[in-house]
């Protein structure tokens, strides 16, 4: 019972640890784009997923869901769908919320980016890293 418990303590804190990088180059990419190089929001947002998403596969393949034995074949379809999941509801929310606040694009990013990290863990440690 103890060592599930630390078992999951480590792949919660992993998980936000390699969760908190790809956020960062995420977000870095995506309001660089918009600020320096005037892109629309919407489309730094996915150059910035894009940019973000080696990131978290491998890192949470390798750091919070360690003892994997299933081949990449196996899991990488299954983290692509809970990514582009997580980044369809992203990008949803950004933009509803650009369009009916007034707060500014690197606002709205990082609390959207917050709420969605909830939903993909859940559906990484449970689905796409299961070991089943």
């Amino acid at each position: 019972m103890q060592a599930d418990l630390d078992k999951l303590r480590r792949s919660v804190s992993w998980f936000a640890c390699v969760g908190a990088i790809a956020a960062l180059v995420h977000y870095v990419v995506a309001v660089g784009l918009e600020r320096c190089l005037n892109i629309q929001p919407a489309w730094a947002n996915i150059v910035g997923f894009v940019c973000a998403f080696p990131v978290s596969y491998i890192g949470h393949r390798t750091l919070s869901f360690p003892g994997l034995n299933q081949a990449h074949q196996h899991t990488l379809p299954k983290f692509l769908s809970v990514a582009v999941f997580g980044f369809l509801a992203n990008q949803t929310l950004v933009l509803l919320s650009l369009r009916y606040t007034t707060l500014p694009f690197w606002l709205v990013l990082a609390i959207v980016m917050v709420v969605v990290a909830i939903s993909t863990y859940l559906l990484s440690r449970y689905w796409a890293f299961s070991h089943t």
